[in-house]
């Protein structure tokens, strides 16, 4: 949410304290970030010191004698030779065409920390056999399609090889680096065995370290036992801990992921620059275009090219930087062509490199090959999107803040006057009590039952925010139990750790543990969370987590869950908000309706629980533009319920960007309006009625595609696959899709190119597949796949495009919310190909429970066109859900004129109205009338 409370009254604060922070932190008039309060990797000693270590000869070799080979992995000890240290590899080939290579210390001082609860299960292995070896390695075989894994022994490397092809290589530029955990010099006797080496691979690290014998002159030149910026030390009683393996590529010159990063959809070569930077950051009014954390982080990484796609997942929680290397980097496309003219032999090859603080090296290969092979892939290690209620799919709208009760109901009020649909409205901080999370203003929101049975009545919904900071209040239920039962995260000298937020002095759940997660979820029960309604969800804010006056505008990493330091589990605090908060909403309705949680933190699993959206964006043409790159970043590794704040959160947009701004969000996985305290009102309605037209136009469109985006979000739940997607991952061989990121697919039959440039008049779409055709879904014009298509715009276009050969169920007769929809007929479009041919599926339940999961209550269909022939068949026939909603017409694009049509049902025939446009070639069937659940046929004769 937000960064910038200054302007807002500060009830029981201490004014001049926060007036400190407010001036002396990063609340700036100018609404840009202030680097200054953010850590390059010059400043965080960790990067520094392994970016020093260049590539080269590696220090490290794999001591083939203690080689042990079980059914389910390898295990082979690794030394150093520089200082000696031993560390033990452990190397698993995974079902479904994966390798986990982990690496830790032999015999650590103690336990580091691998982290629990990201994985859905302990991945299933299959044997591991070896083919040969000899004094200089090993050969494994994975498996499928002469797939084998090489142990190279000195220096030590994997490549993991198919037939003669190296698809992929660790180590092979010498930068595995393993700070082992040891004890300082001006400590007291070592225990018996312990190795006391310096950490730091490399002898000209190592004389560095050694300058000062007791210690001193490596704090403060290196950072290694305590590192300062600003005015926060960091205290580090582990000493230094990172970890470091570098990955190359060879063929690959595309690269995909690792969001959170406002950024292009391909990554960028950090050569020159800082790294990709990993570190959940409450970040105000983030800069475009740049590698600097932000508010979540997936340590996941896709490289692609026209053979393969492949993935890298680095299960690490810890501060961590990705370095992006590339021999064609920089090359200009004649440059490229003229390689190619004098038969240049360098293969494009990509190197990457990962740098963590701590923890351990562990690491999933994902080998595809097809892009869908590693969504599922990925989706086997860490859980698929969750399904999500039908009416979140709807429009939000929200504002930080609607002031009170009656200002929410002449907002809800607002909607049905102006005959504009929407789902649920939201409430931020000023609703609860001072900031107390799970309470009410007693003034302004005094009745708040009565507002819920008010939407409830409508079918709408509501949110309200729960963020994790907890006011130090002893009158406030909330924070007495949490300190009873001894709940809050500690500071390093164990007592609660305590920092500023929105309510001033807070505490910080320690949401590590299970039962204070089990807890929490316990007080979304509706006799705990007072005036709490089945029809009220929840949104988790500034849970990376944020604190006013931490380094960094977070939490110390010297703070303690337990016996590990923050700096160990740091991006999965933010999933842990979300996985309790999400569990309460289960649970508080007995384990029957689905929950609705967005967060702003995340990491890799957070889809299992919910939606996220981009942050503190602002109204921006730029801030427009950038949220298809980072939806499709965060899509690709397997958050699919991802949006931006519509119009900008900070600042006021023209009435050009927020119309722009709706077009383009009403074809984002999450639409929700959003905006700060400070900026004008921007209801849909406030801008003049030629605008409030338009707005409301694109609104409806999105909920005439409701059971489209429901079946794509059931297929993502099933599969892993991304709702929204870049175009590369439908056409994997078509080298133009590569780069492209201002247009994108919705599943794989619907093309769209939002308008994201101030006062265009026309566009340029890619429209690809060579033999393909697309079809405008506004005039239903065909064009030809595999071209460039200009659009010429006006402010009321939205280039969508439906892919020929695909059949897209909608429901046309739009009310005020989706559940008001439930039981309205469906229209089929039917987009036929060159060769007259498409496909299709309807996915219909009860929207909000279980019941599909439990009880297969739901109805699956497959729509097929073939042979002048459309027909409804059963996918779950052992599926069980009655719906009233039927087809009350069928848009058949690219047909010829048929002499009659004929419905086929219940061994029955019976003729069907029909009209032909021949201008078009469109053929619309009329009130047909047949069941959505049925079985029937369409006959074109």
């Amino acid at each position: 949410m937000q960064t910038s409370h200054c302007h807002t009254p500060l009830n029981n604060y201490r004014m001049g304290l926060l007036s400190v922070f407010c001036v002396c932190l990063f609340f700036s008039s100018a609404f840009a970030v202030d680097r200054g309060n953010f850590k390059t990797c010059d400043q965080s000693s960790f990067c520094k010191r392994q970016r020093a270590l260049k590539p080269g000869q590696s220090p490290y070799r794999a001591l083939l004698e203690t080689l042990e080979l079980s059914d389910s992995r390898l295990t082979l000890q690794l030394i150093n030779d520089n200082n000696k240290v031993h560390l033990l590899l452990e190397l698993y080939r995974l079902q479904g065409n994966m390798t986990r290579v982990k690496i830790n210390e032999l015999k650590p001082l103690k336990p580091r920390f691998e982290v629990p609860d990201v994985l859905i299960a302990e991945p299933p292995t299959e044997p591991l056999s070896v083919l040969s070896k000899d004094d200089n390695g090993i050969v494994l075989s994975l498996g499928a399609e002469s797939q084998r894994l090489i142990v190279s022994a000195r220096p030590f490397r994997l490549d993991i090889m198919e037939g003669p092809e190296v698809l992929l290589s660790l180590n092979s530029r010498g930068l595995l680096a393993f700070e082992h955990l040891h004890l300082r010099k001006d400590t007291q006797a070592q225990p018996d065995g312990a190795e006391v080496k310096e950490s730091v691979d490399g002898d000209q690290q190592q004389d560095e370290v050694e300058k000062d014998e007791d210690g001193e002159g490596d704090k403060e030149q290196d950072g290694l036992w305590e590192e300062t910026f600003k005015s926060h030390t960091d205290t580090k009683p582990n000493g230094p801990t990172s970890i470091s393996l570098d990955f190359s590529l060879p063929g690959v010159e595309h690269v995909y992921g690792i969001p959170e990063h406002a950024d292009d959809l391909k990554l960028k070569t950090t050569d020159g620059g800082d790294p990709y930077r990993l570190y959940n950051l409450d970040v105000f009014q983030y800069e475009l275009y740049n590698p600097m954390a932000l508010y979540g982080s997936i340590p996941v990484m896709l490289a692609h090219n026209t053979q393969r796609t492949m993935g890298i997942f680095w299960l690490n929680a810890a501060e961590t930087w990705v370095d992006i290397s590339s021999n064609t980097a920089g090359k200009t496309v004649f440059g490229k062509m003229l390689d190619f003219v004098q038969g240049s032999s360098e293969k494009p090859q990509t190197d990457i490199r990962w740098i963590s603080e701590s923890g351990i090296i562990d690491v999933f290969i994902m080998l595809g090959p097809k892009p869908s092979d590693v969504f599922s892939q990925y989706a086997s290690l860490t859980g698929t999107q969750s399904f999500p209620p039908l009416a979140s799919l709807g429009y939000h709208q929200c504002r930080w803040n609607y002031n009170d009760q009656e200002d929410v109901k002449s907002v809800d009020q607002g909607f049905d006057q102006h005959d504009i649909p929407y789902d649920f409205i939201w409430l931020d901080i000023e609703h609860a009590d001072g900031k107390r999370y799970f309470t009410w203003d007693p003034h302004k929101f005094s009745q708040p039952k009565e507002m819920l049975q008010g939407l409830m009545d409508k079918r709408r919904k509501m949110v309200a925010i729960v963020d994790p900071h907890i006011k130090v209040d002893s009158g406030y239920k909330i924070h007495s139990e949490i300190t009873s039962k001894d709940f809050y995260v500690k500071n390093k000298d164990g007592r609660n750790y305590e920092g500023w937020c929105w309510p001033g002095n807070s505490g910080y759940p320690d949401f590590t543990i299970p039962e204070m997660r089990a807890w929490w979820a316990s007080m979304f029960a509706y006799d705990q969370y007072e005036g709490s309604m089945e029809n009220l969800f929840t949104w988790n804010d500034m849970n990376e987590p944020s604190v006013f006056n931490g380094p960094e505008v977070t939490m110390h990493k010297d703070a303690l869950h337990g016996k590990w330091e923050h700096r160990e589990i740091h991006n999965i605090y933010g999933l842990y908000v979300q996985m309790a908060t999400a569990e309460g909403q289960i649970q508080r309705s007995g384990g029957v309706e689905r929950p609705f949680v967005l967060t702003r933190a995340f990491f890799a699993g957070s889809q299992r629980f919910g939606a996220v959206w981009t942050g503190d964006n602002a109204a921006e043409w730029g801030h427009l533009k950038i949220s298809i790159p980072m939806c499709l970043s965060l899509g690709l590794v397997g958050v699919s319920f991802c949006g931006a704040d519509i119009g900008g959160f900070f600042k006021n947009p023209s009435t050009e960007l927020l119309v722009r701004w709706y077009q383009t969000g009403a074809y984002q996985p999450f639409f929700r309006a959003h905006a700060h305290l400070d900026t004008t009102r921007r209801e849909p309605w406030l801008f003049g009625p030629e605008n409030t037209a338009l707005i409301r136009e694109v609104i409806r469109q999105r909920y005439a595609l409701l059971p489209y985006w429901y079946q794509l979000f059931f297929q993502a739940y099933r599969t892993g696959m991304p709702v929204m997607r870049p175009l590369w991952v439908d056409y994997p061989k078509d080298t133009v899709t590569f780069t492209i990121d201002d247009e994108f697919l919705i599943g794989s039959d619907l093309l769209v190119h939002p308008i994201t440039e101030e006062g265009s008049r026309g566009v340029t779409a890619y429209l690809p597949g060579a033999g393909e055709v697309w079809y405008d879904v506004h005039t239903f014009q065909k064009h030809n796949g595999a071209q460039n298509l200009y659009i010429p715009v006006t402010l009321s276009s939205i280039p969508v495009f439906q892919r020929g050969g695909s059949i897209i169920p909608r429901k046309d007769r739009v009310r005020r919310s989706s559940a008001c929809m439930e039981n309205d007929p469906y229209t089929l479009y039917v987009a036929l190909s060159p060769k007259k041919f498409a496909r299709g599926k309807l996915y219909i339940d009860d929207g909000h429970s279980f019941n599909y999961d439990t009880k297969k209550e739901f109805i699956h269909r497959s729509l097929t066109f073939a042979n002048n022939a459309l027909t409804s068949s059963n996918l779950c026939p052992d599926c069980n859900f009655l719906t009233s909603s039927w087809i009350e017409k069928v848009l058949i694009l690219g047909a010829s004129k048929p002499s009659k049509v004929v419905l086929k049902m219940d061994g029955k025939e019976t003729p069907v109205d029909f009209e032909f446009d021949s201008s078009m070639s469109v053929l619309t069937l009329r009130k047909p009338g047949m069941n959505a659940g049925d079985d029937w046929t369409l006959l074109l004769q």
